[in-house]
Parts: C-alpha cells; sequence; structure tokens
C-alpha cells in the first residue's frame, strides 16, 4: 500500500486501490497541517487580542497620569511630573518582576512545531517497522509448522508398506503433537504475546498517553485520618 499505491494483486473489494490511495493522501496531508496548523492559529489569536487591546503578560503598559477632564490625579503632585511646560505624564506601570512571563514569538514556536513534527513523523515510521515483527513471527510460525508437518507425521504418508505406514503414523503422531504444543503453541505463542504486549506498551500508548499530569490517587480513610488532626 505505500510502496506501490494503487496496485492491487488480490483484490478484496470493489474500489480498493481508490480507498487506499485517498487513505495515502489523507496521512500525507497531515504532515503540513500539523506543521503549520498550530503556529499560524496561535499567531492570529495574538494579532486579535492586540487589536482588542490586550497585551502580553511580559509587556509593558504605559498609564496616563490625566484624569477625564485634564488635571492630574490628586495623588500626584503637578510639579513632580509635569516637564518642559508639557500638560502630559505618564506613568510607565511593569507588571510583577517577579513571575516570568514569556512573550509571543513566532520564530521559537515554529521552530517547536517542526521539531515535534518531525519527531512524530519518524516515530509513525519506527513504529510501523516495529509492527512488522508480529508479521516476521506469523511467516516464522508458518515455516516451523511446515517443517514440523513434514519431518514428522507427513514423512509417515509416504510410506509404501501398509503396516509400516501405520506404525510410523502412530509414532510420528505422538511426536509431532508434543511437539506442535510445545514449539509452536507454547514457544511461539509465548514469543508472539510478549512482543504484542511490548509494542502496545511502547509504541501505542507512548502515541496516545502522556503521563505528566496530577498522580492518581485512591480513596483511603487512612489517608484521611492521617491528614486531619482528631479533636
Amino acid at each position: 500500500m505505500f510502496l506501490s499505491p494503487g496496485t492491487v494483486e488480490e483484490q478484496l473489494y470493489p474500489g480498493q486501490s481508490l480507498v487506499q490511495i485517498l487513505l495515502l493522501l489523507v496521512a500525507v496531508a497531515q504532515v503540513p497541517i500539523m506543521l503549520f496548523l498550530k503556529p499560524f492559529w496561535l499567531r492570529y489569536e495574538h494579532n486579535r487580542a492586540r487589536a482588542l487591546g490586550y497585551r502580553g503578560l511580559g509587556e509593558n503598559s504605559r498609564v496616563s497620569a490625566l484624569d477625564a477632564d485634564g488635571d492630574l490625579d490628586g495623588g500626584l503632585g503637578r510639579n513632580s511630573l509635569a516637564s518642559d511646560g508639557e500638560g502630559v505624564a505618564m506613568l510607565s506601570q511593569d507588571i510583577d518582576d517577579s513571575e516570568e512571563h514569556e512573550e509571543f514569538d513566532f520564530g521559537d514556536i515554529m521552530i517547536h512545531q517542526v521539531i515535534h513534527t518531525i519527531e512524530f513523523c519518524l516515530n509513525c515510521i519506527s513504529h510501523t517497522a516495529s509492527y512488522l515483527r508480529l508479521w516476521a513471527l506469523s511467516l516464522a510460525h508458518q515455516q516451523l509448522s511446515i517443517v514440523l508437518w513434514t519431518m514428522t507425521i507427513g514423512s509417515a504418508f509416504e510410506q509404501e508398506n501398509p503396516v509400516t505406514r501405520v506404525i510410523m503414523i502412530v509414532v510420528s503422531f505422538y511426536l509431532w503433537f508434543v511437539l506442535t504444543i510445545c514449539i509452536l503453541c507454547v514457544m511461539e505463542g509465548t514469543s508472539a504475546m510478549l512482543h504484542s504486549l511490548r509494542l502496545h506498551w511502547v509504541e501505542a500508548m507512548s502515541k496516545h498517553f502522556v503521563g505528566e499530569g496530577i498522580p492518581f490517587l485512591p480513596f483511603s480513610f487512612k489517608t484521611l485520618l492521617e491528614e486531619e488532626p482528631v479533636d
């Protein structure tokens, strides 16, 4: 589907090649959307907020010391604020310096988005390649089952003597059955299960879950009694 889009050797349903091409186009179109949508949307929101009169948390605001009548406020002296005969006095009011506020920087946001987009695309490719391990395990399982059948009960059916054929079938059946249970079902099944758990935990969960929130605390009367003082 990825290496040769639109080429279907065994068609499962009508229009399968067209559906595969559409799915590939949708997948490719997500890359520029992921790259440009968030930065430009944040810049649009920032510019709209500036147009409405809002200012950033890290910016300085100029507050006029004149009241509505053109006079200075009662709490401020005229002589201390007037300069060169001008009747306008401005106070520079800074936001609390103790708190760190970041100004909007489109270039910085764009760089971060490029990094996240590249990382996400590389993860998609690596995760897809990792899931091919299950496909490789299925091929190995098939070849191993063919080898077990050929080397045990399959060779018994090729005997020309009927008596020897019956004896070989009975003996080789138990050998084939034991090897099938021990190797194919137990060993191969456990290997496939462990690979599946590993892929789901490492590859799939990392794409849908980020453990950076509030840790889960189960309800406990013992914890409540230890935290709350008893009168």
